[in-house]
């Protein structure tokens, strides 16, 4: 990949903020021509744009009317976003205004950028890597502080750091091992074997607790997944209710009521959850019934945790028994229901378990110490800073570890440098495509394709 300055790039223009009546709309202009192209419309107390990172106030004209009167900024390369020539237009956000300006600057010969472009051309002019540029991406979806404060960590570059270091040493043993094969009849070796063990096993170690944090920060993406199960009518769609405060689920005395998975999200201290109230798992001849039983497992299967909600000594051993088909990876809390009539079988219960949480969804009483619990639980799944989000980043670090085991599996059995130097070099390539020091057009347009028009 080409990291110098691609200065011949044509201009595009984009509408970088949401438009509506009465906001202020910021319209994104790059490239070769662009401070020129909007030269050629704008009219202020300064007659031409030169200076970089200079505002002028003004107005832009056609040949025959006036559109707005604006707020310019000039940012000259490379000191821009895109490491390109760059003009920014603060406007008003009506929309017939930002459709004249963008016909104005497509007549001038800038034409609207492509999904992504404005990052794209910054990550191949060097502005960043690509993991900080998918990380733009993941900055603006983010809606919780858990997923902001992970996508800012990968801007910054945080985990970019971690794997270029890894990168370097490992390109230094390559390097000698490599070299090694040019003496190949002298049978000399460069690379002390002892040495390369050590930082393979080095890199191994990194790698593993970043692969192992991928479900933790998929989770604090997507949100973490917690059903709620149970017999029928032991209040598992008031507890859902509870949590949302809001009527999301029908309630009723009726046993069976719910017959499908009903899913809505919410943040608790800075953590996104997605609740899935699911129907009473019992044996019935209904038949719809029976569907939203099979979906109710299926959402068992899906969850990071599992709340078992139970109102009754019975309801609790049946929800044991059920909580034999959970697997141990699982995060499983008993929570008893109805305590505000339960006490005494909840201190009964108790003795049996000491991890049992009491609750009433109705009356909302011992609510909070349960979305605390759920808390902690999630926050205590990875001690690192450093987390993967990117299912792309889990593939590529999966192919990276088998790729170091394969060295390691080469040191044991005595293989020949050439063998070694394979498996390091794919290793290596692994590394690469993660931070984009090897990249693919396709690869590129797959990942930008993604992000809005004008980002």
């Amino acid at each position: 990949m080409n990291n110098t300055l691609i200065h011949q790039q044509e201009t595009i223009c984009a509408l970088a903020t949401p438009s509506g009546v009465g906001a202020i709309a910021v319209i994104r202009v790059s490239g070769l021509d662009s401070i020129s192209i909007v030269n050629d419309i704008f009219k202020g107390k300064n007659l031409k744009l030169v200076e970089s990172h200079t505002a002028h106030f003004g107005t832009i004209q056609s040949e025959t009317e006036l559109i707005d009167e604006v707020l310019v900024t000039v940012f000259k390369t490379p000191r821009s976003f895109t490491k390109e020539d760059s003009v920014e237009i603060s406007c008003h956000g009506s929309d017939y205004i930002i459709r004249q300006i963008l016909k104005l600057l497509i007549k001038k010969g800038s034409r609207i950028a492509r999904p992504g472009e404005f990052t794209q051309r910054a990550f191949l002019n060097g502005q960043f890597d690509l993991v900080q540029a998918e990380a733009v991406a993941d900055l603006i979806a983010a809606d919780s502080e858990a997923s902001h404060k992970t996508a800012l960590n990968q801007l910054r570059g945080g985990f970019s750091k971690k794997l270029a270091s890894l990168r370097t040493e490992l390109i230094h043993f390559a390097s000698l091992v490599e070299l090694e094969l040019d003496f190949g009849e002298e049978d000399v070796e460069f690379a002390e074997r002892d040495d390369l063990r050590q930082l393979i096993n080095k890199l191994r170690s990194t790698i593993a607790p970043l692969i192992e944090s991928f479900d933790f920060g998929n989770a604090l993406k997507e949100g973490v997944p917690v059903a709620i199960v149970g017999s029928p009518n032991v209040g598992k769609s008031t507890l859902l209710n509870a949590l949302l405060n809001e009527e999301k689920a029908i309630v009723t005395s009726v046993a069976g009521t719910t017959r499908d998975v009903i899913e809505d999200t919410m943040v608790l201290d800075g953590l996104k959850f997605r609740f899935i109230d699911t129907a009473g798992i019992r044996e019935t001849t209904d038949l719809v019934e029976s569907i939203g039983i099979e979906r109710s497992r299926g959402a068992m299967a899906k969850a990071d945790i599992i709340i078992f909600l139970s109102d009754s000594e019975a309801t609790y051993f049946e929800n044991k028994k059920l909580s034999k088909e959970v697997s141990d990876a699982k995060d499983v809390l008993w929570v008893l229901n109805k305590l505000d009539v339960n006490e005494g079988l909840f201190s009964h219960l108790q003795v049996e378990n000491p991890a049992l949480i009491g609750i009433s969804a109705q009356t909302q009483q011992g609510l909070k110490t349960l979305t605390d619990i759920l808390v902690a639980r999630v926050y205590s799944q990875s001690a690192s800073d450093t987390v993967v989000t990117n299912l792309r980043h889990y593939e590529h670090l999966l192919k990276t570890q088998d790729a170091l085991n394969e060295v390691i599996n080469g040191l044991d059995t005595g293989i020949t440098g050439d063998f070694l130097a394979q498996d390091i070099r794919l290793s290596l390539h692994h590394l690469g495509e993660i931070t984009g020091t090897i990249v693919t057009d396709d690869l590129l347009d797959n990942i930008f394709s993604k992000f809005c028009i004008g980002k």
